[in-house]
């Protein structure tokens, strides 16, 4: 059975050739699906993620058996990754299940807190070079049960970024330079000069958070000032209601559950083939 990719080896190839990979939520079957056959028809490597609530929802155990199975069968060159981790025990949980990286999100904890619990993570996966994800700096929108209002939203602050990366040994750090969770309500605002002081002064990867609905141009911008590693998943869902919807709009007798379901699998292949485009990840399997 071909072996999932840790995530440290796909960063380490995205820096070199300098593109970044996408990181796409799935919650199920056919999403997964879905990821995988854009990865197989862009010769893309790529990162397939779940949050804890998808965990909740599928099932750590079977979620980390079809991402082997759907590795092996389409032979790809992906990881398996926890995005926004609430806690330890999910975390464990998941290396153990075969994930090839995992997030905690101590975000909405003050700073000394988050570097305490993230140090926790670290410590508790045993190995420094094992993938870990921290993240700092607060997102507008929603994540699963993490939700922060437009007035407590803030953004990472350069000093902190630099002081949490070497107390907490994380392996890449997800930072918020104006992005957000979910649907953005007016045209997103990033701070690229955020983005590019952060870049200078921390040595590892850095992750973009909440890009479902951000321009083609901002992303494009994003990579030119390193980032590595941006996540979608509102992009997905709505592309997956769409194929269904259309269909049973069109077809509103059909009752056969596999017809409706591929119009959404195909929906969904085409906006991550899109993004893969976009992120320069194309054609860059090894």
């Amino acid at each position: 059975m071909s072996p999932l990719v840790p995530t440290n080896e796909l960063f380490s190839d995205a820096g070199k050739r300098g593109y970044a990979l996408g990181a796409f939520n799935t919650v199920n079957l056919e999403v997964s699906m879905a990821i995988h056959m854009a990865g197989v028809e862009e010769n893309s490597p790529f990162i397939m993620a779940t949050t804890g609530g998808a965990i909740k929802y599928a099932g750590v155990v079977n979620i980390a058996s079809i991402a082997r199975n759907l590795n092996n069968e389409y032979k790809t060159q992906n990881a398996l990754h926890l995005d926004h981790g609430p806690d330890l025990e999910t975390a464990m949980k998941c290396k153990n299940a075969g994930y090839t990286s995992v997030m905690y999100d101590g975000s909405k904890h003050p700073f000394e807190e988050n570097i305490r619990l993230t140090k926790e993570v670290r410590e508790a996966l045993g190995d420094d070079n094992w993938p870990l994800e921290g993240e700092l700096g607060r997102l507008a929108g929603a994540e699963d049960d993490i939700s922060v209002s437009d007035r407590e939203a803030f953004m990472t602050d350069v000093d902190e970024a630099v002081r949490f990366v070497k107390e907490t040994g994380v392996n890449s750090l997800a930072i918020s330079i104006g992005n957000q969770h979910g649907h953005y309500l007016g045209e997103p605002k990033l701070d690229f000069d955020r983005l590019d002081e952060i870049r200078k002064r921390v040595n590892v990867p850095i992750v973009l958070h909440g890009a479902s609905g951000l321009s083609d141009d901002d992303l494009r911008h994003a990579i030119e000032s390193g980032v590595r590693k941006i996540n979608f998943d509102t992009d997905l869902r709505v592309a997956f209601r769409k194929g269904i919807e259309d269909h049973l709009k069109a077809n509103p007798e059909n009752v056969d559950i596999r017809n409706y379901m591929k119009e959404g699998i195909r929906e969904v292949v085409e906006i991550v083939r899109h993004k893969m485009r976009v992120l320069s990840s194309s054609g860059k399997n090894q």
